[in-house]
């Protein structure tokens, strides 16, 4: 028993003196506030960061909305033109100007519709593997 007391006292002794000295507290409160400080820098940076970050996508969206406007009031200098009247009276009230004559085209015939297709099988390109296109590059 007197062996763990004497044992005890040595090392609340070096406890005190040893680890207690003014240097080493004066160490161990730089090291705490300094680790501090640099959380605090890291955390002020990234929230600095993220509003950034939403101050440009906000940019981005204003100038989306200002192109929107511009275009919404392009469109309606469009809609009062005579140009777009006359069209719109063609088209909906199937209106036309003196001495125009309407024409009614047949329906186009199969022979017709696959005129053009089998000129596309004619002339169509051949398509290459990866492989041969390196080939092709490689060795022409």
């Amino acid at each position: 028993m007197n062996g763990i007391r004497s044992w005890f006292r040595r090392m609340k002794y070096k406890f005190k003196h040893d680890f207690l000295a003014v240097e080493n507290v004066v160490l161990l409160l730089a090291i705490v506030l300094g680790s501090v400080w640099t959380f605090q820098s890291i955390k002020a940076m990234s929230r600095n960061w993220e509003l950034t970050e939403r101050l440009a996508a906000e940019k981005r969206s204003l100038e989306l909305l200002r192109v929107e406007v511009e275009m919404a009031e392009l469109e309606n200098e469009y809609y009062k033109t005579e140009e777009y009247q006359e069209l719109s009276a063609r088209k909906y009230l199937d209106k036309k100007l003196p001495n125009e004559n309407m024409v009614i085209l047949p329906e186009n015939t199969e022979e017709a519709k696959n005129k053009h297709g089998s000129i596309k099988e004619e002339t169509a390109v051949k398509e290459y593997s990866n492989f041969e296109k390196w080939m092709k590059f490689l060795f022409p």
